[in-house]
C-alpha cells in the first residue's frame, strides 16, 4: 500500500488548508457560547459572525475568459446581502462563459482568432452608517470588439428593513430627485469636462448637448461622518455625455436642502443636508 502515500499527500495537505481557512469562522457551538456569555448584548452571536466574515474575491483566468468578482468584508458580514452578491456573481460568470463559448465556436468556424472575453467587477464600501451599507462597483468588460466597456453598479443595504434597496428608493420619485439635483449635477459635468480640457457641447443637434437626468445614471450614496447620508456620486458610463474617447465620469454632488426635501419621510432622519 506504500504506493498510496504520494497521491494522499496533496489531498491531506488540501484538507489541512481547508481546515485552516475555516478555523476563523465561528461554528454554531461557538456562536451559541458567545450568546451565553453573562451580560452579552442581544445579537452577540451575529456580531461574532460579522467580525469573522471574510471578503470575497473569486477569479478565473484561462484561454476562454478572464473573470473577477469581489466584494468587501462589510458586505460579507450580512448573510442576505452576501447571498445576493454570490448569486449575481454566478449569473454574470455563466453569461460570460455562454457568450465566450458561442463566440469562440463562431470564430473557429470562420477561421478567425478568438479574442478572450472578460468581466472584472469589484464592489467597494462607499459608506457604512448605523442604518445603511452603501456599495459601489466598477465593471470592466470585453466581448471581442474594438474596445472594452466600463459600467457601474450600486447596492444599498437597509439594516432597519433587512433588505436591499436602490438609492432612488429613498426619494419621492425619480423626477423629484432629478429636479432637486439638476443644477449642481449639470454644473459638475461642465467642471469635469473642463478638467479634461473638453468644452461641453451646446449645439442643439448634438447628442451630448443635453445634461442627462441623474436618475438614469448610477447613484452612490455617501457619508462624511459615518452617521448620516450627506453626499452622493453620480457615475456616468462612456457614451452617456460624450464619445467613448472621453471615458467615464464620476460627479460628486452634496446633499442640499433641496435634495433632502424630496427624501421619503421614512428615511428623512438618515440624511443631513449641508445647508
Amino acid at each position: 500500500m506504500a504506493f498510496l502515500s504520494r497521491p494522499l499527500a496533496p489531498v491531506l495537505a488540501a484538507a489541512a488548508l481547508l481546515a485552516a481557512c475555516s478555523a476563523d469562522k465561528p461554528g454554531p457551538a461557538e456562536e451559541e457560547a458567545a450568546a451565553r456569555v453573562p451580560g452579552a448584548p442581544p445579537g452577540a452571536a451575529s456580531d461574532l459572525r460579522a467580525r469573522r466574515a471574510a471578503a470575497s474575491d473569486v477569479r478565473q483566468n484561462d484561454d476562454l475568459i478572464e473573470f473577477a468578482y469581489a466584494y468587501p468584508r462589510d458586505a460579507a458580514a450580512i448573510p442576505q446581502l452576501a447571498e445576493w452578491l454570490d448569486n449575481d456573481r454566478a449569473t454574470r460568470r455563466d453569461a460570460l462563459l455562454a457568450a465566450a463559448r458561442r463566440d469562440r465556436a463562431a470564430a473557429d468556424k470562420a477561421g478567425f482568432p478568438y479574442r478572450r472575453h472578460s468581466h472584472l467587477q469589484k464592489w467597494q464600501t462607499v459608506t457604512n452608517t448605523p442604518r445603511f451599507l452603501s456599495l459601489s462597483a466598477e465593471i470592466d468588460t470585453y466581448k471581442g470588439g474594438a474596445h472594452g466597456m466600463t459600467n457601474f453598479a450600486t447596492a444599498l443595504w437597509d439594516r432597519n428593513r433587512a433588505r436591499q434597496l436602490q438609492p432612488l428608493d429613498l426619494f419621492a420619485s425619480g423626477d423629484a430627485f432629478d429636479a432637486a439635483i439638476r443644477e449642481p449635477f449639470c454644473a459638475g459635468i461642465k467642471r469635469a469636462k473642463a478638467a479634461k480640457g473638453i468644452v461641453a457641447e451646446e449645439a442643439p443637434d448634438s447628442p451630448f448637448a443635453r445634461c442627462p437626468p441623474a436618475s438614469a445614471q448610477t447613484v452612490w450614496l455617501g457619508s462624511s461622518d459615518g452617521r448620516y447620508l450627506d453626499r452622493m456620486t453620480i457615475a456616468i458610463a462612456p457614451y452617456e455625455i460624450g464619445p467613448f474617447a472621453e471615458g467615464s465620469y464620476k460627479i460628486n454632488v452634496p446633499v442640499t436642502k433641496a435634495v433632502a426635501d424630496v427624501v421619503k419621510d421614512e428615511f428623512a432622519r438618515d440624511f443631513l443636508p449641508i445647508n
